[in-house]
């Protein structure tokens, strides 16, 4: 059965995962904008009756493309039709069909989506799960969900900004899963240089290349048993991606310069800053990777939309700092944290709660040295002497950019007087993406005219 439906825009949910079976979008040909629910019985599409999909377009033969649901996928098999069924241009008879993927049939084509459904839950009682701690709702909606996700086998992409907490929650679902005596093994896709993230991630033989002179392992081989963190996965360059989705769906991996594949048991958790929906969009990242990884996909909100959670995070930090020689806060002092930008958001907090506590005398957390309240301030100023040397190399420079962004944005709109389209013009980016940034950076959108 064909059903019109409207898209669901689930950008701004805390927690959404992939359901049933998936659909089948028609995004092109005249029957465009209708969608094939699969569920899991076989069905028959072509453009004559008795098919149980009947479409509109002529250049389809009467009895076309056979689907069945099957345990590795959609399986998709060509009934003999006269123009023939494509994906990615090459002509099949039979294949199985990853989210993602766009199939071609005379002049329709059909991409093959999965079905994502909000998980819309109470918040937890609790105010911390682990080494997470937080009183905000949508954290404690997170904390409430976190004990079924780990449970399972399924590959989970975290979002959030820079220092929001991305890798601790990776490691609470890691900690609080039935793999939790495997390793846990981190790997920045974001640091490892694009010509030797292929060896990093997949291992390498001896001999792949110059300077090889041993077999090793990758991080995959590594993570063996256990979870395999990915950070920053939206950095990944694109001529890896096709090898990281084979990895996943075949659980082995085949070293760079190596002829066979090794057995790799691995859970896969994903974090990154960036929208990947932008970054498909824009092409930078494969659409199929995309739904391969989030299969769950956790929202971390940052700081400065919950500043309730200050008061606790700074008691929190202090303990970790300061043991059981706890040190008052002034009221005047929570509200200066409360008020803050917060552009580097929690790790930004715990840097300067650690700095405080270093350099406090006395009974009273004194905060004069270690808050640095300018303009700006926190988000590395891209003005020369600016920038915090005591930051790591990637925090440091991912407080210029949100910074840069969020300046931007803020007098690209003053120019164009809230005007979204004209702005976007203006600035040669998507509309799409620009909404993005405004979402990001916890600003409004004015009229748009």
């Amino acid at each position: 059965m064909i059903e019109k439906t409207a898209t669901r825009v689930l950008d701004g949910a805390a927690i959404t995962r992939q359901s049933g079976r998936g659909r089948l979008v028609i995004v092109k040909g005249p029957d465009r904008g209708e969608t094939i629910a699969i569920a899991e019985a076989p069905l028959t599409v072509g453009s004559g009756t008795g098919c149980d999909i009947l479409l509109s377009d002529p250049t389809i033969s009467r009895k076309h493309l056979g689907i069945d649901p099957g345990p590795e996928g959609l399986v998709l098999r060509d009934l003999g039709s006269t123009n023939g069924s494509f994906v990615q241009g090459s002509r099949f008879n039979e294949l199985t069909l990853g989210f993602g993927t766009e199939v071609t049939i005379g002049k329709t084509v059909l991409k093959y989506l999965p079905t994502e459904e909000e998980v819309d839950l109470a918040p937890s009682d609790q105010e911390s799960y682990g080494s997470l701690v937080g009183r905000d709702a949508k954290l404690r909606r997170l904390f409430r969900v976190l004990d079924d996700v780990a449970a399972t086998e399924a590959t989970v992409l975290i979002e959030g900004e820079t220092g929001t907490g991305k890798e601790l929650l990776a490691e609470e679902i890691h900690r609080h899963s039935p793999r939790r005596d495997g390793p846990f093994i981190v790997f920045d896709c974001g640091a490892v240089p694009d010509e030797l993230i292929e060896s990093a991630l997949f291992g390498h033989v001896r001999g792949a290349f110059t300077g090889a002179i041993t077999d090793r392992p990758g991080a995959f081989e590594e993570a063996d048993g256990g979870t395999l963190f990915l950070d920053e996965i939206g950095e990944l360059a694109p001529g890896v991606q096709p090898a990281l989705l084979r990895a996943l769906d075949k659980q082995s991996v085949r070293p760079v310069g190596g002829s066979t594949y090794t057995r790799a048991s691995v859970r896969v958790v994903a974090a990154t800053n960036r929208n990947l929906r932008a970054e498909i969009a824009a092409r930078r990242f494969r659409e199929d990777l995309y739904y391969r990884v989030a299969v769950v996909r956790m929202s971390v909100p940052p700081l400065r939309e919950r500043p309730d959670d200050i008061p606790l995070l700074v008691q929190h930090f202090m303990r970790q700092f300061r043991g059981e020689r706890m040190l008052a806060v002034a009221p005047e002092d929570l509200e200066r944290l409360r008020h803050h930008n917060w552009h580097g958001n929690v790790r930004e907090l715990r840097n300067v709660i650690e700095r405080a506590c270093a350099t406090s005398h006395g009974d009273r957390l004194e905060l004069e040295d270690a808050l640095d309240e300018r303009p700006g301030a926190g988000a590395g100023l891209h003005t020369p002497g600016a920038v915090d040397v005591d930051l790591p190399f990637k925090e440091a420079k991912a407080r210029i950019v949100e910074a840069f962004e969020r300046d931007y944005i803020t007098e690209l709109l003053k120019r164009h007087n809230g005007n979204l389209s004209a702005a976007s013009r203006g600035a040669e980016i998507d509309r799409k993406h620009l909404r993005e940034l405004l979402r990001k950076h916890g600003l409004r959108e004015s009229g748009d005219s």
